[in-house]
């Protein structure tokens, strides 16, 4: 299995009263914007299975990127923000480069 050089991870935490209606604009809207911009190959996304004592469940998207380039285009700036959100949701973005990929024997 091959690993992506570069990846934008996302991570996020938003108030549980809005978790539905931030997962169907989340997926349905914003995900397909930001895969579309120019250097994106993909995006994934991940909820924890268990909420902290405020009820919130982290999320996290993964992006995979041709290049650090990706994250300079004008079509990425329109699109990034928590759009509706934005006062109800923080959102942590980093930009990873692949170090090192080790797989187990036998897993190929």
């Amino acid at each position: 299995m091959s690993s992506p050089d570069w990846l934008m991870v996302v991570d996020l935490d938003l108030d549980p009263a809005i978790e539905a209606d931030w997962n169907k604009w989340y997926d349905e809207v914003h995900l397909p914007e930001i895969v579309e911009c120019p250097g994106f190959r993909s995006g994934t996304r991940y909820i924890a299975p268990d909420a902290d004592a405020a009820g919130r469940r982290r999320h996290l998207t993964i992006y995979e990127l041709g290049g650090p380039e990706a994250m300079q285009t004008a079509e990425l700036a329109q699109a990034r923000g928590l759009g509706p959100f934005a006062d109800r949701a923080t959102a942590r973005t980093r930009l990873y480069e692949r170090h090192l990929t080790y797989e187990a024997e036998g897993s190929a």
